[in-house]
């Protein structure tokens, strides 16, 4: 007795979707805009996953990399996500 061949069925590609940050127009993504950092950590501190804020590999990777040099500042917190300057002065 002979194995079975398998079908193979192959689901459709789905249209990509265009990165969010390079439909603004940044190419660079500064550690020092903590108003755009913000937007892609979560309340707890963590960072959103790609599928779900819809950047580009190369675009997460950029902006993994610039929260966590906000983090290592103390312009974003590890914890908490923002901290603001009246935060800081109390």
């Amino acid at each position: 007795m002979g194995k079975k061949k398998r079908k193979h069925y192959y689901r459709e590609k789905l249209p990509s979707r265009p990165c969010p940050l390079e439909n603004a127009g940044l190419e660079k993504v500064d550690f020092k805009d903590v108003e755009l950092l913000k937007q892609f950590v979560t309340e707890k501190g963590k960072i959103i996953p790609r599928r779900i804020s819809g950047l580009s590999a190369r675009s997460q990777k950029k902006l993994t990399r610039a929260i966590k040099q906000a983090r290592n500042i103390a312009l974003l917190s590890f914890s908490a996500g923002y901290i603001s300057p009246e935060e800081v002065q109390d």
